[in-house]
C-alpha cells in the first residue's frame, strides 16, 4: 500500500474511504464538476443572452440536468445543490450511474457577524448528513467563509467546521470542506493579494485542527504555496477550486498546484460559464464545442 494511501486509510473510516475513492478518477486523482452555484450560474446565463427577468429554480434545475448531461457525466464526480439539480438530476435518471455525486450544503449568499462583520456561511435548512445520503450523495460539501487574520480562537468559521464535521462523522459520511478567502471592506486590493496566501495556508492549517478530512481550496498563488499548503496539512487531501478564472488560467494554476501536492479540481464555472443557456439545443452545442475539450483537457492532465 502507498503512503498515500495509508494516511488516508488512518485518516478516513472505511466508509469515508470509500466515498473518497468513488469521487477520484481510477489514477486516483481528482475532477469534480461543481455545479451547485446558483446567483453565480443565474449571472452566466444572463451574461450569456438571456433576457429573462427571473430565472426560477425550477428552470435552473433544467438547466443544471443539460449541464449533467451533456457535461458532468463525462467527469469522475459531480458537485450539486439540494434546492434546484436535487433531486430532479437523480429521479430523472440523468445522472449517469457511473457519476459520484457530492451534495452541497450551501445556502447563497452569506450572513454578517454581530460583533466582527465577518462573513458567516449560510446551509440550506434541512440538508445534513442524512440528508445527503437521503439524496444518493457519495459525499457532502460544506463552504467556510475564512480570514483566520481576524479568528479569536472561537469563531463561527472554526465552530461550523467542528460542528458539521462531527456530525458527518456520527452518520459515517465524508464531508468535503471548500474554504473561501475573501477581502474585507476597509481594505483594498492589493493588500488582500499580498495576504491571501498565507491567509489559505492559515485557513486550511485551522480546518484541519478542527477534524477536516479533504479540503477544497483557493489556488494559493505559486507552486511554492502550493506545497507549503501540502506541508502542513498532515496528509489530509486537497483540491483546488476555478472560482471562475478563465480556463486557460486555471490549467495553469492546476499544473502548479498538482506539482505540489494537490490531488486534482474541483471546477465549475471555468469549464461551463460561456456555456449554460435557456435554449438547450444552444447549450448542447456550447458545450459540445467548448465545455467537453475543457473536461478532456484536464482530465489528461490528471492521467
Amino acid at each position: 500500500m502507498s503512503n498515500q494511501k495509508t494516511e488516508l486509510a488512518s485518516l478516513m473510516t472505511t466508509s469515508e474511504l470509500r466515498a473518497f475513492q468513488r469521487i477520484c478518477s481510477d489514477s486516483g486523482k481528482m475532477l469534480v464538476v461543481a455545479m451547485d452555484q446558483r446567483n453565480s450560474m443565474r449571472a452566466a446565463m444572463r451574461n450569456n443572452g438571456d433576457q429573462a427577468d427571473e430565472i426560477s429554480n425550477d428552470d435552473l434545475g433544467d438547466v443544471k440536468c443539460r449541464l449533467v448531461e451533456g457535461l458532468g457525466n463525462f467527469a469522475p464526480a459531480l458537485l450539486l445543490d439540494p434546492e434546484c439539480a436535487l433531486p430532479k438530476a437523480v429521479d430523472t435518471g440523468v445522472l449517469s450511474r457511473d457519476t459520484a455525486l457530492i451534495v452541497s450544503l450551501d445556502a447563497s449568499g452569506y450572513d454578517r457577524g454581530d460583533n466582527s462583520g465577518l462573513r458567516e456561511s449560510r446551509v440550506v435548512e434541512g440538508v445534513n448528513a442524512r440528508k445527503v445520503r437521503d439524496l444518493g450523495g457519495d459525499a457532502g460539501k460544506l463552504l467556510v467563509f475564512m480570514r483566520p487574520d481576524k479568528d479569536d480562537g472561537d469563531s463561527f468559521a472554526q465552530s461550523l467546521i467542528k460542528k458539521t464535521v462531527e456530525e458527518f462523522e456520527k452518520e459515517n459520511v465524508l464531508l468535503v470542506v471548500e474554504i473561501l478567502v475573501y477581502r474585507l471592506e476597509n481594505e483594498t486590493e492589493e493588500d488582500y493579494l499580498k495576504l491571501k496566501p498565507e491567509l489559505i495556508l492559515n485557513s486550511a492549517k485551522l480546518a484541519v485542527e478542527n477534524g477536516a478530512k479533504f479540503l477544497k481550496l483557493q489556488y494559493p498563488g505559486s507552486g511554492e504555496a502550493s506545497a507549503k499548503v501540502t506541508a502542513a496539512m498532515k496528509g489530509v487531501p486537497w483540491a483546488v477550486l476555478s472560482q471562475g478564472v478563465d480556463h486557460e488560467v486555471f490549467i495553469e494554476q492546476l499544473k502548479a498546484a498538482m506539482d505540489n501536492g494537490a490531488i486534482g479540481a474541483i471546477a465549475g464555472r471555468s469549464l461551463w460559464k460561456d456555456c449554460v443557456a435557456l435554449d438547450a439545443e444552444k447549450m448542447k452545442a456550447d458545450l459540445k464545442e467548448k465545455g467537453q475539450p475543457r473536461l478532456n483537457e484536464i482530465l489528461n492532465l490528471l492521467g
